[in-house]
């Protein structure tokens, strides 16, 4: 059950709330649905119960608020939007890389990708798929951990009528089996087939609160959808018979060619546009909506033709039981005979045509949608899954793995890094005067970083910025969970990247060196010791400041600025600060650590520990330590910062 409590958004300058003391609840077993018009409050809402704007009030997911729920997603299942995915990342990876995230098993990817029928589509991309594709994949994403409550923003927005029906008939099927469904929507049509229970909505308040059968008796009423290219004439002349037969007829301009007469019948408009010769392109009957504040009065009746509220009759109404419009007074007398084409069309709802009765037939279509629905005509959902929360770090670690190797950009990077590499160690070599070790680095003297280090450094930056591009762990809390676990996941794979671009880039440029100059420019230098260290630590440095950076600011392009302000900003800094006047010098200090601890470490541990101090003392070294460092406090406070708030 959901229970909501005086939801308030916080008004901006001198406009007034998008939704003002709004409560409400969606009981379990139910299909409860949000109606509204555009701008009426529904999403907002929605935003508020998930904690994901700032407002005022409070909502219960079975008696705790979302803040107090452990893991969010397996109790509540959100889709707002879109799909929040990379659009190169194929369907089941998608899934396959949320499973990791939500804790359950792979499989658990297949069995959801079959109830949604997204199996003959699981190699597609993101990109490629269709709304009603994209649809059934975000449902899938919902049902992934098998929440008891669905939150789902407008479901069928952009669907056909057949991918409609699926989709109530899988959230029917929810319901059924217990669950909480709360969806908005703004047909009132289709509220009334698919909810059990309407909260209208009308500029942030509740104008109605009501089982479905009391909101399509009071909310809808029957009418004639008419489409005609001189539809202005036709009002006219409707509005003049129907008061000179002395019949509550009302006329309303939908827009362009459409018409929507409330009163009235099929057979009655169709004589009337015949008599006076004006061309029909569809008359059929459907079922209309009276306004958003039909439903505050509940003697109303569906079959009484009233005016509708808050509707200007002028410009596009017309009432019989008014003295007519400017469109009657101006409408020519003497037009030439045309043909009609009086056939009825079916309604955009798939409401039947030709009914000799509208509002009998209402009442019929109405009790027909509110039929008792059988399980066994219901799609069948995914098997319950049971979720044990483990607390090892393996879980992020898969994700992230998934994440990284489900897209070809890191790849694709790596490659360009691998090619950029080789011609330059080669166009170094025929310059001359290159150390050795800059030559296997394909480093010039000219340039801040090394292509191996900028590739790590975006490579890391990509890391946390597409989470923030295409927030796929964001859908139940709105941004990106600064989460330890998830930090150092993201830490030890960029790590593991950058140690392998790094080792396949000395070896391409040394593999490229002997092939065109020989033997003589790839002898493995003296100190190559100290300068493996340097060159791993310089290139996982940069990978780490790009992750960190994008972490906190939230932007690729944020990380990779950080890694390139490093030798641009920081070194210049750190040089003239170790270049300063000093009292003493670290000279020594080898002797010194062996010393300090007084024995021999197992393997040469001593020379691993001196090799990082050398690259600690260089200023590249250094100034890449002092950034990482600096990055690293920064993002621990704004993790402790969003814990306290």
């Amino acid at each position: 059950m959901i229970q909501a409590f005086g939801l308030t958004s916080n008004p901006r300058k001198d406009l007034p709330p998008a939704v003002d003391d709004i409560s409400f609840e969606a009981r379990a077993g139910q299909v409860t649905a949000l109606l509204g018009s555009a701008g009426a409050g529904k999403t907002t809402a929605l935003r508020l119960m998930l904690e994901l704007q700032q407002g005022r009030g409070i909502t219960y997911f079975r008696g705790r608020p979302l803040h107090r729920i452990s893991h969010p997603s397996r109790e509540v299942g959100v889709l707002l939007g879109g799909v929040p995915g990379h659009p190169a990342r194929t369907v089941r990876g998608h899934l396959r890389m949320l499973c990791a995230a939500a804790g359950v098993a792979v499989r658990r990817a297949d069995e959801v990708l079959e109830v949604v029928g997204l199996v003959s589509l699981r190699d597609e991309r993101l990109g490629t798929l269709s709304r009603g594709m994209d649809r059934r994949l975000g449902l899938a994403c919902v049902l992934l951990s098998d929440p008891h409550t669905l939150v789902l923003d407008e479901p069928a927005d952009g669907l056909s009528a057949r991918e409609t029906r699926w989709l109530h008939g899988m959230l029917r099927a929810h319901a059924a089996q217990g669950g909480t469904v709360l969806i908005t929507a703004a047909d009132p049509k289709e509220v009334a087939r698919s909810a059990d229970r309407v909260v209208s909505l009308d500029q942030g308040r509740v104008v109605a609160d009501q089982p479905a059968a009391d909101f399509a008796r009071t909310r809808l009423r029957p009418r004639v959808a008419v489409r005609s290219p001189h539809a202005a004439r036709l009002a006219a002349l409707l509005a003049k018979e129907a008061r000179a037969a002395h019949r509550s007829v009302e006329v309303v301009r939908e827009g362009g060619n459409r018409l929507s007469v409330y009163g009235g019948t099929c057979a009655d408009v169709g004589e009337t546009a015949f008599r006076h010769g004006i061309l029909v392109h569809q008359l059929a009957d459907e079922i209309g909506d009276m306004g958003p504040g039909a439903g505050a009065e509940p003697d109303g009746d569906a079959e009484t033709p009233e005016e509708t509220p808050g509707a200007e009759p002028s410009r596009g109404a017309v009432d019989a039981r008014g003295t007519g419009t400017e469109q009657e007074r101006s409408a020519p007398d003497g037009s030439p005979e045309r043909p009609v084409a009086n056939r009825e069309a079916p309604s955009t709802d798939g409401t039947a045509a030709a009914r000799p009765d509208s509002a009998s037939a209402a009442r019929t279509a109405v009790s027909a949608s509110r039929a008792p629905r059988t399980l066994d005509a219901l799609p069948s959902l995914p098997p319950p899954i049971s979720v044990r929360s483990a607390p090892s770090p393996l879980r992020p670690l898969r994700y992230e793995i998934r994440r990284a190797a489900g897209i070809s950009t890191g790849f694709l990077i790596a490659a360009a890094v691998l090619v950029v590499s080789a011609v330059t160690a080669v166009l170094l070599a025929r310059i001359g005067h290159t150390p050795q070790a800059r030559l296997l680095a394909a480093w010039p003297q000219q340039v801040p970083l090394p292509p191996a280090a900028l590739g790590a450094g975006l490579i890391g930056a990509l890391a946390f910025g597409d989470e923030f591009r295409h927030p796929a762990l964001a859908a139940d809390r709105g941004t990106v969970p600064r989460r330890l676990g998830l930090l150092v996941a993201k830490l030890v794979v960029t790590a593991a990247t950058a140690v392998a671009l790094a080792f396949l880039t000395v070896g391409c440029d040394a593999e490229l060196l002997y092939l065109v100059y020989g033997r003589e420019l790839t002898q493995v230098p003296a100190d190559w010791f100290s300068s493996s260290a340097s060159w791993l630590g310089l290139v996982i440095g940069c990978a780490w400041a790009g992750v960190l950076a994008a972490g906190i600011f939230r932007s690729t392009t944020a990380g990779l600025a950080a890694v390139v302000a490093v030798p641009v900003i920081v070194v210049p800094l750190v040089h003239k600060a170790l270049e300063g006047p000093s009292a003493r010098t670290a000279a020594g200090f080898p002797l010194r650590v062996r010393e300090v601890l007084l024995m021999q470490w197992p393997f040469g541990g001593e020379r691993y520990l001196v090799a990082v101090a050398r690259v600690l003392a260089q200023p590249v070294g250094s100034a890449l330590a002092l950034s990482v460092t600096v990055l690293l406090c920064a993002y621990l406070f704004t993790t402790l910062r969003a814990r306290v708030r």
